[in-house]
């Protein structure tokens, strides 16, 4: 069989580079193919997907040496309209995908561009809206969707046009757990039944290996550096050296002592065999002990009896209450639409409750306006480009405190010391345009931390980081939260996240709160993770199996253990 995408000897460099982007490129994918590919922030992953869509040379200028072919055709040949009637991309930033008023207008432009008569068009639309679940939404504006519905939306954009290779660019980064499993239940069975060559680029391996795939190229510094069946990579240690997060049972039974091997399956925790470690994995929940940081019982964020609705009628927040106590690492997690954002919007005064109270330091904060809020609350959006708003790093810092009229010197003083501590202090005198999305989401977090912020709510600090960045950005939070003393509040769909970093979690689902406990007793309910969209822990799976006789009590086991070896 021929391949559908061959890269040979393929090395390119950007026009404005000195050193190529990708080296040396040999890789075969044949037709029906589903191909996981995974490497680290700017490895090349997201150049390599821009070759196969045409994205490179037609909007990314560049040279290339070696050949590649896609459909045994040059893509330079094809042009851009050539490969889009063979490749069909889903972008991470879906809504820079979208061109219709309504989604049936949005999936039926390919089909409007190519002239194609009406009830064609709207049987054509009606099948592959069906095919990917969104055919009640028709009518809808793309702006009212959810995260996933989006994403569904823009899959049936591509697929209208009967595309081979369909290409998918991180699509579980903005979804909930639930959400993002059924996405790729979704692809793996368009795979399976329209026989389509799948590529997936994405961070969170565990829960892309949701399905099988049939192998996975890891890319590290422009080159392949491995391209195995998945049994085969995790039986190894290539993910760990090139700064890849493995599966938290993966993890859990080296933390054993156990040996990964291949015949026991260990690409998926509902089918790995786990019998041959069960004894290693008791011996190691018995001896390890849990440490516990005790937070200060110290209310400094009270919310009571709360109530939202943006229309009459239809609730958004339904009588929710909690408190927060000084210096906690809480996270709130649920499904997409269930209410969080509004919560942290609430919370900051950009809207305004129709019944209940939200206390800080005891005061009920209602009188105080959206400036006054934010000298005692921070908030840090998920996308850095909404907040950033000047050309150079000092000054978006030192924005917050010029606005206050704060002295000059004072301003210089306060903002180097929050670079310092933000590591970003070398770049003092750099443009924001020079980092990268990872550094830009410190620059942010670094415009409010010079605030002298009580309580710092952040939405998806980590949402589209690889595990080195994301690791970097949560001990930097971790250490704020531990030396400032800083309240670090996190809106997450990352239930690893929650896990290792947060001792305490808010369930919201549909506007009310399901659930206030620790992060390892709301992962093993699996009542609870159902209805609120997260997923249940594989170490909670991987405990059960096993064996043990306390399975949530294995998860904080395993978490404390993981904070004191990183």
């Amino acid at each position: 069989m021929e391949p559908i995408i061959e890269f040979e000897k393929f090395t390119f460099k950007y026009r404005s580079q000195v050193n190529p982007t990708l080296f040396d490129i040999d890789l075969k994918i044949y037709p029906g193919e589903k191909v996981l590919i995974v490497g680290p922030s700017g490895s090349g992953k997201s150049t390599l997907a821009d070759c196969i869509n045409g994205l490179i040379p037609f909007s990314y200028p560049g040279e290339s040496t070696g050949t590649l072919k896609i459909g045994g055709k040059d893509p330079k040949k094809l042009g851009i309209f050539g490969l889009s009637k063979m490749v069909g991309t889903v972008l991470q930033d879906t809504d820079g995908q979208f061109i219709g008023l309504t989604v049936a207008e949005d999936i039926a432009f390919v089909l409007e561009n190519d002239r194609m008569e009406q009830q064609e068009m709207f049987r054509r639309v009606n099948e592959v809206a069906d095919t990917v679940e969104v055919r009640p939404l028709l009518s809808h504006a793309p702006s009212e969707l959810s995260g996933g519905q989006k994403q569904r939306v823009s899959m049936a954009g591509v697929m209208i046009d009967d595309v081979d290779i369909l290409l998918f660019d991180e699509p579980l980064a903005n979804l909930d757990p639930a959400t993002g499993k059924k996405a790729i239940g979704l692809i793996d069975r368009i795979q399976k039944e329209k026989n389509k060559t799948i590529l997936i680029i994405e961070h969170r391996l565990e829960d892309a290996l949701y399905k099988d795939v049939d192998r996975i190229v890891v890319i590290g510094d422009g080159r392949i550096v491995a391209d195995m069946k998945p049994d085969a990579l995790l039986s190894g240690d290539t993910l760990k050296e090139q700064g890849i997060r493995e599966p938290l049972y993966i993890t859990a039974l080296k933390h054993a002592g156990c040996a990964i091997r291949e015949e026991y399956r260990p690409s998926h925790v509902e089918t790995m065999d786990f019998e041959p470690y069960k004894t290693q994995v008791k011996e190691w929940f018995e001896t390890t002990e849990t440490k516990k940081r005790a937070a200060e019982e110290k209310p400094v964020l009270k919310v009571d009896h709360l109530n939202f609705s943006y229309q009459p009628g239809k609730p958004i927040l339904s009588d929710v209450s909690f408190t927060v106590n000084k210096g906690e690492m809480l996270s709130i997690v649920g499904k997409n639409g269930a209410g969080k954002t509004t919560l942290s919007g609430l919370i900051c005064g950009f809207l305004t409750p129709e019944s209940g109270s939200i206390e800080l330091n005891g005061e009920d904060i209602s009188p105080l306006s959206i400036k006054e809020r934010g000298e005692k609350i921070g908030i840090v959006m998920q996308n850095p480009n909404q907040m950033i708003s000047k050309p150079m790093i000092f000054d978006e810092v030192a924005l917050g405190l010029a606005v206050r009229g704060v002295p000059e010197d004072e301003i210089k003083e306060r903002v180097h010391e929050t670079l310092k501590i933000c590591g970003l202090y070398p770049f003092r005198n750099w443009p924001v345009s020079a980092l990268s999305f990872g550094q830009k989401k410190r620059v942010t977090i670094a415009s409010i931390l010079v605030m002298k912020p009580e309580i710092l709510i952040l939405d998806e600090p980590t949402a589209g980081q690889d595990y080195r960045h994301y690791t970097e950005i949560m001990e930097f939070l971790k250490r704020i939260n531990e030396e400032q003393g800083t309240t670090i509040i996190m809106i997450t769909h990352d239930m690893h996240l929650m896990l290792e970093y947060t001792g305490r979690a808010l369930v919201v689902a549909d506007g009310k709160l399901l659930s206030d406990d620790t992060p390892a007793n709301i992962l093993t309910d699996e009542e609870l993770t159902e209805k609120a969209y997260l997923k249940q822990t594989s170490l909670y799976e991987m405990a059960v199996k096993c064996g043990i006789s306390s399975p949530s009590q294995f998860v904080e086991r395993f978490i404390s253990y993981e904070r004191t070896v990183r």
